[in-house]
């Protein structure tokens, strides 16, 4: 009798996690990015395995996967949408040189936004660098696809993209675990210019080399059975792919389906012989309509965005209204949620003892502009701080400031960046600006970790992904190294000190670099301090306390109050207090 199959709930990124050890990866590398960060974080579980490691940024990430793989190694990068963007100059000439162990490129878009900046459609990388898309519906999926993706890779010396979606990453349900296989490969890089130095002599063959691959794999992607027909009523046929076909299956459950797992190259055949099947296509996509075109460019008529949005996340309600809207009928009724009235609102705002509060309060005395940047620090934007007026991308912070300032910018210009972000890609922005003559001002809050994505290390933590000790780089030696003289260390939770180091910076005639260092206490798991009491007797209901923006001072009452369950002791709010109405309080008072 066999034996039956192991199967565990998990999540679409600890499958694909899982996917990697399976298919015998042993190179493993990526930079942390909501909703693609957990699938690295799984990955080092089987560190004894897989090498693997946070780079600084995903260009390096990606670069150095890329080498492995073209030494035989299997390997995977991960990433992002928006970090594909910084990965996309290797990502289009890997495309040529191609790959000798298997490749594959974890990217996780944010349809909806729910922690990103924009909501691109990563799918457009797939056809722009001419390499095989997988696009898996659930946790399942995420892990087997993830094995042909690295089988079609190795297949056609090609790197392949497994695209994500945060409900897919974040989601869970159940995946038959299987052994490894180990890549019967030998690692080692063999010499051979024409096909690793795309010099445009070589380079002009390799061109050749892709669109006959792109010709061999859309054939294969035809017979794929990764790319399946499931024929129920035909008057109406649906093509559709990733967590879109889940929602078509609950919405349209008579519907017939052309599922498409391997989803480019496009299998025009089997589109066609599906849309040839059925009275009337609707194509159901989420972000682009990028199917929806390819289909109408095959003079295949069809319909899709008149009734499905591209814009924000699809769900099942949103698929209800499309289908309403095409049979005619009276849009569902849409149900409304009660929440209570005593609920207070809650503005997104930095955590209770946030360091970086510090250095916003401090810059709020001055009339400057601020450029920011991603990061637990863009929280400073909102009221009461309002301190961040612009942002564009990892590393912005610093390039825009001097952008700012060369365009002639009445105001001090202050460029604000986190220390992962200054390892990402904020080096070079503090090189232009020592390199061009700038004069902005420069501040790295430094907490000694990725906070927004959840405390990941990077180069500047002495802590390596695999738990080893290692190197913790100096940002401010590095500051000095790009050439600005004036670099300085505030301690963030001394105002009087914080506020003096900004202020003589912002009147210097030269660029400056301020390190703002002070660990998060998330991080630390520990207060920072001990606990803040308001008098209410000394109290004057000035309210200056809630110029903090501090979560843990409730201004709803009377007077302001301080949450001790919620204060990490940070002091900020009895230095600001005027009237010496803040103390410390030990704990068995309370």
């Amino acid at each position: 009798m066999a034996a039956r199959a192991q199967k565990q709930l998990m999540s679409g990124n600890e499958a694909i996690a899982r996917g990697s050890y399976e298919s015998g990866v042993t190179f493993a590398s990526g930079y942390p990015g909501t909703p693609s960060t957990e699938i690295l974080e799984n990955v080092v579980k089987y560190k004894n395995d897989i090498y693997c490691e946070w780079s600084p940024n995903e260009k390096v990430a990606f670069e150095a996967a890329a080498a492995a793989s073209c030494a035989g190694a299997r390997s995977i990068v991960t990433m992002k949408h928006v970090g594909l963007n910084v990965a996309a100059d290797p990502l289009m000439t890997l495309s040529y040189i191609g790959v000798e162990g298997g490749f594959v490129i974890c990217v996780a878009d944010d349809p909806g936004m729910h922690s990103s900046q924009n909501e691109q459609d990563s799918r457009q990388y797939a056809r722009f660098a001419k390499i095989p898309l997988f696009e898996p519906s659930d946790s399942s999926e995420a892990k087997e696809f993830l094995i042909k993706a690295m089988e079609i890779s190795e297949k056609y010396k090609t790197p392949a993209m497994l695209r994500s979606t945060t409900r897919i990453s974040h989601s869970c349900s159940l995946v038959e675990i299987a052994e490894r296989k180990e890549n019967p490969k030998k690692i080692a890089f063999e010499k051979n210019p024409q096909r690793f130095v795309p010099v445009p002599i070589y380079g002009r063959e390799m061109r050749k080399n892709v669109e006959q691959r792109l010709k061999d794999m859309a054939d294969e992607a035809c017979e794929s059975e990764l790319n399946r027909i499931e024929w129920r009523d035909k008057s109406l046929g649906i093509i559709s792919c990733s967590i879109a076909y889940q929602y078509v299956r609950e919405v349209w459950p008579d519907a017939s389906v052309l599922k498409l797992g391997f989803s480019y190259p496009f299998p025009d055949k089997l589109i066609r012989e599906f849309a040839a099947g059925v009275k009337k296509v609707l194509v159901v996509e989420e972000l682009d309509d990028i199917l929806e075109e390819h289909i109408r460019a095959m003079d295949i008529k069809c319909l899709g965005r008149e009734f499905v949005p591209g814009i924000g996340e699809l769900s099942i309600s949103t698929l209800q209204k499309s289908r309403a809207k095409m049979e005619g009928k009276e849009l569902p009724q849409e149900k409304i949620l009660k929440y209570s009235d005593q609920l207070p609102a809650r503005p997104p705002v930095l955590c209770p003892g946030c360091p970086h509060r510090g250095i916003f309060f401090a810059l709020a005395k001055h009339d400057v502009v601020v450029t920011g940047d991603i990061g637990c620090y863009s929280l400073g934007t909102f009221k009461p701080l309002n301190r961040l007026d612009i942002i564009l991308c990892m590393g912005g912070g610093i390039s825009m400031a001097h952008g700012l300032d060369k365009a002639g910018e009445k105001k001090k210009v202050v460029g604000i960046v986190g220390d992962s972000t200054f390892f990402h890609s904020g080096i070079t922005g503090l090189l232009d600006i020592a390199y061009n003559k700038g004069k902005s001002t420069i501040i790295v809050v430094d907490n000694r970790t990725t906070a927004m994505t959840g405390h990941q290390d990077h180069p500047g933590t002495g802590r390596t992904l695999m738990g080893e000790k290692t190197k913790a780089i100096s940002i401010q030696e590095i500051g000095k190294a790009c050439g600005i003289e004036r670099v300085v260390t505030v301690y963030p939770y001394d105002m009087e000190k914080t506020q003096k180091a900004i202020d003589d910076e912002l009147n210097a005639d030269e660029p400056s670099l301020i390190v703002s260092y002070a660990p998060c206490p998330l991080r630390e798991r520990k207060r920072v301090g001990q606990i803040r009491l308001i008098d209410a007797k000394l109290c004057k209901n000035c309210k200056m306390c809630l110029k903090l923006g501090c979560p843990a001072i409730n201004g709803a009452g009377e007077k302001p109050v301080i949450d001790n369950l919620m204060c990490s002791g940070c002091g900020l709010c009895q230095q600001v207090c005027p009237f010496d109405a803040i103390s410390t309080v030990e704990e068995e008072q309370l």
